[in-house]
């Protein structure tokens, strides 16, 4: 019995349709799962109607109208109203009221392991990752799989309600991502980190992509491992909003949740525990060469846990990605669980991209 249903979803068209398909797809689960959870309340309550969120979505719409775009067709397909929906992608560009609960502010801290392991020989890239978040998605996400009318095609894994980009994805360019969440303490008014993430995999190549973080209107951040399967090239990029440093990544390496970067050391960010267990965990597997078994060999593990399936736990692991970077293509696995492994894979070509 499948106990994580992940659905694949092929959708076109241009902006609007695709927000409109996605957010169809998605719309009992954002109801019952979204709008009900404590972190959605309490940002509404303090959020809603505010300078603060309006001037984000000026800057929003200037810089990316075509992703906003893509919102306002969610917003139609989910039958809630745009402002709802907005603040929904935002919610990890403010910071949440006092009230709430320690368990919803852990999830909210919460999310993911990443491995690069670069190309030896002839052989491909590989980019790894843990996407983890609230157990109220568990059996609610999503893989979608887009032709839009403007830039690549591309695929990526999506949760309910959202433009899907802030996990783990890939485009006909051969660019792939994965995403860590970041708690640094330097929030500013400007383009919400989702709608950044989505504008990746717009990317028609790494250089583009890397340019993208650099822009300085952005309201918050992440950290980016991106990789490029023509040069299969892997960087790593540490892009809180207040800064943006990029890493080569020559060797393997793993990133859990907080800044590791000298050049961020005054930046003041929360550090968790699982964070800082993971990193160090993961680590230490790389050096004792855990990776000779595969990428799941580090990502399954169950003992710090950097696998979160425990059920005591603020966030669980919803799926884990695996991606191989090849000149020509990418290959690429999903593991819905530690006992349903391969429930989704298949392959991108890379393609001469389309301008737009």
């Amino acid at each position: 019995m499948t106990t994580n249903p992940i659905p694949r979803i092929r959708v076109g068209g241009d902006a609007f349709s695709i927000g409109f398909a996605l957010g169809q797809a998605s719309a009992s689960s954002f109801r019952q799962r979204a709008l009900g959870h404590e972190r959605y309340r309490a940002l509404n309550a303090r959020w809603r109607g505010s300078d603060y969120v309006k001037t984000m979505e000026i800057i929003a719409r200037a810089v990316y109208p075509r992703y906003v775009r893509e919102i306002e067709g969610i917003a139609a397909g989910l039958e809630q109203d745009f402002e709802s929906v907005f603040l929904w992608h935002c919610r990890a560009d403010l910071d949440l009221p006092d009230n709430v609960s320690p368990a919803t502010k852990a999830v909210a801290g919460a999310g993911c392991t990443s491995l690069l392991i670069p190309a030896q020989g002839d052989g491909p890239a590989i980019m790894a990752h843990n996407e983890d978040g609230s157990p109220d998605f568990v059996g609610a996400c999503a893989w979608v799989e887009v032709e839009p009318e403007e830039g690549p095609a591309w695929s990526s894994f999506a949760t309910p309600g959202a433009l899907p980009g802030d996990t783990f994805g890939l485009n006909e360019a051969g660019l792939v991502q994965t995403i860590n969440n970041i708690t640094p303490n330097d929030h500013r008014p400007g383009v919400p980190r989702l709608i950044t993430c989505r504008a990746l995999l717009g990317a028609r190549g790494l250089d583009e992509a890397v340019e993208i973080l650099k822009r300085k209107d952005r309201a918050s951040g992440y950290h980016h491992n991106l990789g490029e399967a023509k040069t299969r090239r892997l960087v790593s990029v540490e892009a809180p909003a207040s800064g943006c440093v990029v890493r080569e990544v020559a060797s393997p390496r793993a990133h859990a949740n907080h800044l590791v970067c000298h050049e961020f050391d005054s930046l003041n960010q929360t550090i968790s525990a699982s964070s800082r267990d993971r990193q160090e965990a993961a680590d230490r597997m790389i050096a004792e060469g855990a990776l000779a078994g595969g990428a799941e060999a580090v990502l399954f593990d169950e003992t710090t846990p950097i696998y979160k399936n425990r059920q005591d736990e603020s966030s669980r692991t919803l799926a884990t990605s695996v991606f191989a970077l090849f000149s020509d293509r990418v290959e690429w696995r999903v593991h819905a669980a530690l006992d349903e492994r391969d429930a989704l894979s298949g392959t991108m070509r890379v393609v001469e991209c389309r301008i737009g």
